[in-house]
């Protein structure tokens, strides 16, 4: 019945056995096959086409055709986020649209919105053209007779003065047909219209350098932005009205006004044609309006009708894309009726997978079935635990290190348990605990609500290990309880201490002078030891000792595991050079240094177990003296110390050159074999040159174990003072939470003002929240996870297999390809 339980147990740790199969499915029922498949997600396909280029497969036209409708849905998506609706969430079912109707419909879909835009944006830029010009005709109504007579008057005043001037720096205002008749009419041209006003000065500057100044330039300010009709956003603008005279001063400002994309707008000189117009431009203006919002109607209507549909459509296209992709990857088989596909599958989903061919064969009215083969191969084949959402997250933690070999035993199991107790030893605080689990639960009981939403980066990794969070939090109460700190205050919650003062003195100046008056506290420090002068000192060598318990059990659960991976994959050579030599090395040294801590602890003794240690390999055969803890323990040192020199060459010489002698025999009993059914000699070559056979390097391997025996030695010092962090973690959050409250809390409440209270509180929440429940938690995990990666999983964790990734459609809503 033990044994029973054993193997069941260590079952657990193997990944699921799995099978390479081979899949015979007939041309008409393979759309329907492959579906299925993908709702089962117990299928991952090889690639049997990795030679042809993606254009070369043979529904490379199926997949453009999906590519496709995945861009209008793309372009349906970004016409909804523009508008500001969302798809619906909703789940519709629709039996009665299939691909071809659904190809269709998004092409008429498409080009009815497209049209709809475009003609938007032309009655969008026209009513921003009239709005303008209903402004410019407001605006230069104001100035423009005011503008003209003092541009009349500058005119006549350039007449006077260089009537008689006709050199080149002279102004132009005045033609050469004026100067040699003078009797002519003075007539400027004007040019009205609207500027950026960024560009304004800049504009008025180029004006009078290019006309020599020869032009009546005047600007008024728009108080609100404009839509301009040409780039469609917002832009602060000034009216602005040009008086000129002659041709070739009208061509240069028109060239100047293109450039600066200065819109001009005609505006009529008399007050009478401009109220007019102005009557025109706005009767205009509301008919506009009213065809603009009739066709932002139609469009929001048509938007909301896609986006009801929006989530069916894109998991069909997506699932369409998803199938044609696999198919791309069988091959045909000799009478081009069939298709071919090879993948991997567990052992367990056989009936599944055969039900589903069944099902696709009933389906699809095919005349000949599909078959289902298994296929005998030497390839490894890929690692597949089964998990939940519980679970998972631990495996990934394990898989981040690297992904399980086939029938390699899965720390995952243990580290549901060992990371986040080893987290909790480092994060003891049965306060900071509950605040941790308050967090956590928020995430579990919201669950529904965020699996459905994107989140940040940050709140994805929370709510990803929500489980894990919950787990640390729960052991960092149990720890905490332990330590007996909340916030770092101390409680009686299992009865009163066993200690009090000989003296009422001590009990304020908090010195030595502690008498033990009753039982041993039951569970947990005593919280008379918080305070005292000698705290730190005992909470010190406690946790440092449990820091090295914990670490060599750790330790030797690793080694453990690597004999039941070297039992499972029948490799007695590392069962007895390599787990036996490395047990016994470990447990001679720090396997009894943990006993000696144990020993300590229950006969209260006060012997020196640094000086032991030392002396136990400086100097074994001297007398321990007062550093004797048990009967016989000289004479127990120095057995295991020479079980420890000679575990070494134990693991580093006999492995090779049994490997090597293997590797002889096998060899020589290949051959032998060989010239006994073979005639041919010519034949023998042949055959033994077309074997895969590779030549042994007795060099490397000699080398290769001689590095991983000194990893081993090396590491079991390293590892094991590395499991010293618990402790030192440990300290540090005791103490800063300890700094927390007595620095801040205690100290504003010592000032006896509200004010100086309120915010000595809200500094040792943000204190509290932002170093000891988010930094404090970072560091921890980050050390737990190195504890598990570097110390525990290198005793026996290769991690050097690859991941079963099955056809699914499981996580068709999170992949956009």
């Amino acid at each position: 019945m033990g044994d029973g339980g054993c193997c069941q147990t260590m079952d657990l740790l193997r990944s699921e056995p799995m099978q390479l199969a081979q899949l015979i499915i007939p041309i008409e029922s393979a759309h329907c096959a492959v579906s299925y498949l993908g709702d089962l997600g117990l299928f991952q396909f090889k690639d049997l086409n990795a030679d042809k280029s993606p254009f070369q497969r043979t529904y490379a036209a199926q997949m453009k055709r999906c590519g496709e409708m995945a861009r209008k849905l793309r372009f349906f998506r970004e016409q909804m986020k523009k508008e500001g609706l969302l798809p619906s969430t909703k789940s519709y079912r629709s039996n009665d649209l299939d691909m071809d109707m659904l190809e269709a419909k998004l092409g008429e879909l498409e080009t009815e919105l497209i049209e709809i835009n475009a003609n938007s944006e032309k009655l969008q830029s026209t009513y921003a053209e009239l709005l303008e010009y209903k402004i410019v005709l407001q605006k230069a109504g104001e100035f423009f007779p005011l503008a003209q007579r003092s541009a009349t008057a500058q005119q006549r005043e350039f007449e006077a003065q260089h009537m008689g001037d006709g050199s080149i720096d002279s102004p132009l205002l005045l033609e050469q047909e004026m100067i040699t008749d003078p009797s002519k009419q003075v007539k400027l041209g004007s040019f009205t219209g609207l500027v950026p006003r960024e560009k304004s000065i800049a504009f008025e500057r180029i004006l009078f350098r290019a006309t020599r100044g020869n032009v009546f330039l005047k600007q008024a300010v728009i108080e609100d932005p404009v839509i301009d009709p040409i780039s469609g956003e917002k832009v602060d603008k000034n009216v602005f009205v040009i008086f000129y005279s002659g041709e070739r001063t009208k061509n240069k400002i028109l060239k100047i006004c293109e450039a600066f994309r200065a819109n001009r707008y005609p505006v009529a000189d008399d007050m009478a044609r401009q109220y007019q117009m102005i009557r025109e431009v706005s009767e205009k203006l509301s008919e506009l309006k009213t065809t603009i919002d009739v066709g932002l109607l139609h469009r929001a209507n048509m938007l909301q009708t896609i986006g009801s549909q929006f989530e069916l459509w894109n998991i069909m296209v997506k699932k369409e894309k998803y199938i044609y992709h696999v198919l791309n990857m069988l091959s045909f088989d000799v009478t081009k009726k069939c298709l071919v596909a090879e993948g991997w599958c567990p052992v367990f989903a056989t009936s599944q997978i055969q039900k589903v061919l069944q099902r696709a064969t009933l389906d699809c009215n095919s005349q000949v079935g599909a078959i289902f083969h298994v296929l005998h191969t030497e390839e490894f084949p890929p690692t597949y635990f089964r998990t939940n959402k519980f679970t998972n997250a631990f495996q990934e933690i394990v898989d981040a290190y690297g992904v399980a070999k086939y029938q390699e035993a899965n720390p995952g199991v243990y580290t549901i348990i060992t990371f986040p107790f080893l987290f909790a030893v480092m994060f003891g605080d049965w306060g900071h605990g509950i605040c941790l689990l308050l967090a956590t639960l928020y995430f579990v009981m919201q669950e529904k609500k965020f699996s459905g939403q994107k989140l940040g980066d940050i709140t994805e990794m929370i709510f990803g290990g929500r489980y894990i969070i919950m787990m640390m939090a729960v052991f960092s109460i149990y720890t905490g309880f332990i330590y007996n700190e909340f916030f770092s205050v101390p409680f009686e919650l299992f009865g009163p201490s066993a200690y009090q003062c000989k003296q009422l003195s001590c009990r304020d100046a908090t010195t030595s002078g502690l008498v033990k008056v009753g039982p041993t506290y039951p569970f947990g420090v005593d919280p008379k030891w918080h305070g005292t002068r000698t705290e730190l000192p005992f909470l010190n060598s406690l946790k440092m000792k449990m820091s090295i318990l914990l670490g060599v059990a750790q330790m030797n659960l690793g080694i453990v595991l690597s004999y039941y991976n070297a039992k499972f994959f029948k490799n007695d050579l590392n069962i007895w050079y390599q787990f036996v030599p490395q047990m016994i090395f470990l447990n001679s040294l720090f396997g009894y240094l943990s006993l000696l801590i144990i020993i300590k602890w229950c006969t209260g003794s006060q012997a020196d177990l640094y000086h032991v240690m030392i002396y136990m390999f400086l100097s074994p055969t001297d007398d321990l003296r007062e550093n004797q803890l048990f009967v016989g323990q000289k004479f127990l040192q120095i057995i295991l110390l020479l079980l420890a020199i000679a575990a070494v060459p134990w693991m580093l010489f006999p492995k090779p050159f049994l490997l090597k002698k293997q590797h002889e025999e096998r060899h020589q009993g290949r051959s032998y074999a060989l010239l006994h059914n073979i005639d041919d000699p010519l034949e023998t070559d042949l055959h033994e040159d077309s074997h895969d056979h590779k030549e042994f390097e007795f060099g490397e391997v000699i080398v290769h174990q001689l590095i991983h025996t000194i990893e081993f030695v090396l590491g079991a010092v390293s590892n094991t003072a590395s499991y010293l962090r618990l402790w030192a973690l440990s300290l540090a959050h005791s103490e800063l939470s300890s700094v927390f409250y007595d620095k801040v809390l205690l100290l504003a409440w010592g000032f006896n003002s509200i004010i100086v209270l309120i915010v000595g509180i809200i500094i040792f929440v943000c204190a509290t929240v932002g170093v000891l429940l988010v930094m404090e938690t970072l560091s921890a995990f980050l050390h737990a996870l190195r504890l598990h990666w570097v110390e525990f999983q290198n005793k026996f964790y290769e991690g050097d297999g690859y991941k079963f990734f099955p056809f699914s459609f499981t996580s068709i809503q999170d992949d956009e390809e």
